[in-house]
């Protein structure tokens, strides 16, 4: 018996229990409505989706061409979007593919203070709120799908197609959602690891089974593509890390998932000279990549800082900022040795953030991880900061210096140029953009691909698109043509906006509520049934 049917026949029972009072509770439409709020609370998506992706990382282990994929969210719209598109486009199925909430974009789009910067100035809150947003949006595309499921289901009984019964009801008890893991962005913690798991238990209460905490000082936090990047030593992160471990563990997600950034590669600064408690320990060899003097005592000046390094007396170079510099050119390593840690400290992912998209240089670094933590795996941002077009094309060109060929018709500085669009070249670098993630997935242990800003840049283009052509000599054409039609012709659901919206639900509930009194809005007169 399915279980559409075992809820029917649930409730069936308990209205016959309850008398006459009831009996106007059409146990069928409970158990429609049950079905199509599978998930109670945001903890049961995080304890779903945690299962979802520790299963991944298990599968990648043992493969790792499994690699899974996310586009960044800013709204719940968008992700609702993407899950619909994904499961129409790859056979109803959403396996590997999740949604990635970006505090970049929280804070250029959602902040009430208006547009911001990657700084940590938004309102902390507006991250845990997206969450629990971006989850309400996946939970009525369940319902909406469903829904339609049902109205199938009563079309085929009042036919007296039994074939048609049977195959709908298939398909509604193996429904697949489009609740799917969100790897959220808790930047660098929003304050001290206190304030860290405070915010983190408000993420996870949404729904996040996977929360990305970054090395950097948190009143100090950039962006990871800019520059004045300030790292803290690791036992101010591992607080942070052991703080979210602690905020999962609380709330009984046991198998929630921490990834942990290291900025390094590009950050040159601290803040703090580390502790050290013992020759050799994490704060000792943060330390031992400062750019450092060796002075006399005397040599001191009044408010100078210095420490015992080999029994020398050292000065670390401090700028007028107050913040201490590393060493030019340690940055790899230092992402090497803050990964390693990282993992030993109780992370399962790390991100390693990087200057350009080159798998050698990411590889290098996770291999010389690997060698310590075997199964390290890694989630990587596949940047819009980076010039994916220039530094392919780039990294094309010194390849076929290497290997002989003429670049003689190419000018490496102007690749970007559109007259190189058609060329043998871009055509190359074209098929490794394609192919970066199979590669990079195979050759860096890459678990996760993200984009964390598409989004942001599709909704600027499509709109810019549209302003020149409706706003210019098309006319209205400008929006038919370029947007009605293809919505149409590619079956995007949201062409019966009314049906995204909700309609069709609300109808069905007023329905259930008021029986043959109803006043529906889908009727005859409901112009979206010219898109029937």
């Amino acid at each position: 018996m399915s279980s559409y049917t075992n809820d029917i026949n649930a409730v069936s029972e308990l209205v016959q229990a309850k008398g006459d009072s009831w009996a106007a509770i059409n146990p069928e439409s409970v158990a429609r409505m049950r079905a199509q709020n599978k998930f109670k609370t945001g903890l049961d998506i995080a304890q779903y989706t945690a299962d979802i992706m520790n299963a991944d990382m298990a599968a990648f282990d043992a493969d790792n061409t499994l690699y899974t994929q996310s586009l960044g969210c800013w709204h719940g719209f968008i992700g609702q979007q993407k899950m619909i598109s994904i499961k129409k486009h790859f056979g109803g199925k959403t396996d590997r593919r999740y949604l990635y909430l970006s505090g970049w974009m929280v804070a250029a789009l959602r902040s009430e203070f208006g547009p911001l910067p990657d700084q940590s100035m938004h309102e902390k809150t507006a991250v845990a709120s997206l969450v629990e947003e971006l989850y309400t949006f996946l939970r009525q595309a369940d319902a909406r799908e469903l829904g339609g499921l049902f109205r199938q289901l009563d079309t085929a009984r009042e036919a007296g197609d039994e074939a048609t019964v049977e195959q709908i009801q298939e398909e509604i008890d193996n429904h697949v959602t489009h609740v799917v893991p969100i790897v959220a962005d808790i930047d660098a913690g929003f304050g001290n690891a206190e304030a860290t798991y405070l915010m983190a238990k408000q993420m996870i209460e949404a729904g996040a089974c996977c929360l990305q905490i970054e090395n950097q000082v948190a009143d100090e936090k950039q962006c990871g593509h800019q520059d004045g990047k300030v790292t803290v030593p690791h036992a101010d992160f591992h607080a942070k890390i052991r703080a979210l471990r602690h905020a999962f563990l609380e709330l009984g997600i046991d198998n929630g998932l921490i990834v942990a950034r290291t900025d390094s590669e590009g950050a040159g600064l601290t803040k703090e000279i580390a502790v050290v408690k013992e020759p050799g320990d994490q704060g000792d060899q943060y330390n031992s990549f400062l750019d450092v003097e060796e002075i006399d005592v005397a040599d001191m000046a009044e408010g100078d800082v210095c420490f015992n390094r080999d029994g020398k007396l050292v000065r670390p170079k401090r700028l007028p900022s107050g913040l201490y510099q590393f060493r030019q050119g340690t940055g790899p390593e230092r992402c090497v040795f803050d990964s390693i840690e990282a993992i030993k400290a109780g992370a399962d992912l790390l991100w390693i953030e990087t200057a350009t998209p080159s798998v050698k240089d990411i590889a290098d670094m996770m291999n010389e991880v690997r060698k310590e933590i075997p199964n390290a795996k890694l989630v990587y941002n596949n940047s819009p900061s980076f010039n994916w077009t220039l530094n392919f094309r780039q990294q094309a060109y010194d390849r076929w210096v290497e290997e002989g060929k003429d670049v003689s018709a190419y000018d490496r500085e102007d690749l970007m140029n559109a007259k190189y669009d058609a060329t043998e070249l871009a055509a190359d670098a074209d098929d490794k953009i394609r192919t970066f993630q199979a590669d990079s997935s195979r050759e860096a242990n890459i678990f996760h691909h993200l984009i964390t800003l598409p989004t942001y840049h599709t909704a600027a283009l499509s709109t810019d698109n549209l302003a020149k052509e409706y706003f210019g000599e098309a006319g209205m054409l400008g929006y038919v043509r370029d947007v009605q039609r293809k919505e149409i012709r590619q079956g995007i659901a949201c062409v019966k906006h009314q049906n995204m919206s909700g309609s069709d639900m609300g109808d069905d509930h007023k329905e259930y509520f008021a029986g043959e009194n109803a006043l529906k809005a889908g009727g005859a007169k409901n112009t979206s049934n010219q898109f029937s």
